[in-house]
């Protein structure tokens, strides 16, 4: 009986979303409950489930097997495949496949998070691209940060959470091990498989294990 009643429930609800401009390619797979906000426009794939105080802009694409909970999501996003918990998405931002996205999280306009990536009580600014199968946790990027594939931020030492600053236009290159506390200045780089224990200032290249700093970078501003 208490299933009966829940599906003649989600039938309410998804069939007052439709009427609202929200198009289920499946309501019958479609889980959505009462106090979720969703925009016109947009689509919901099948197997998705939207919980809590979550809220969805505009024209955006969520699923197929996507779970977002008390979340923002803002206008023209697509997110595939992926589980998202308490955090605060801005427009025109694309997750997924297999991203997750945890508590504490701000993504800024134009993110993109690749497949296996996830990121943690972190801030990443406008147009930051993280790379498949990496780990942002207790961080803050800046803007048009490239994070290679396989990085990793170590932000545990067994006792404490520390935090990884990058700033705007830095490039970290694939299987960069990030061991926080540390900070990486503007435009700077890391080559593959470096482990960043100490600090690389604006303009300059780090490599190796442990990561030094070997030449400047010309700055094209």
């Amino acid at each position: 009986q208490l299933a009966q009643a829940e599906k003649i429930m989600r039938e309410r609800i998804n069939t007052a979303q439709m009427l609202a401009g929200v198009t289920l390619i499946d309501p019958a797979a479609t889980y959505i409950e009462p106090d979720v906000q969703i925009g016109t426009d947009t689509v919901i794939e099948p197997n998705t489930h939207l919980r809590g105080k979550t809220r969805i802009g505009a024209n955006c694409r969520i699923g197929p097997n996507t779970m977002i909970r008390d979340s923002e999501v803002g206008d023209h996003c697509i997110i595939l495949a992926s589980d998202i918990t308490e955090s605060r998405i801005a427009d025109h931002v694309r997750i997924g496949p297999f991203a997750r996205i945890r508590a504490g999280t701000v993504l800024a306009r134009a993110v993109y998070i690749g497949n296996f990536g996830e990121v943690k009580n972190s801030s990443v600014g406008e147009g930051t691209h993280i790379g498949h199968f990496s780990y942002v946790g207790d961080a803050e990027l800046g803007a048009r940060v490239n994070i290679g594939a396989g990085t990793i931020t170590c932000n545990y030492d067994g006792k404490r959470k520390h935090r990884t600053v990058i700033h705007d236009d830095v490039f970290i290159g694939s299987d960069t091990m990030l061991i926080a506390p540390v900070t990486i200045g503007a435009r700077a780089r890391t080559g593959a498989g470096a482990v960043v224990n100490k600090d690389v200032p604006p303009d300059s290249l780090a490599v190796g294990v442990p990561a030094r700093v070997i030449r400047k970078l010309a700055y094209r501003g």
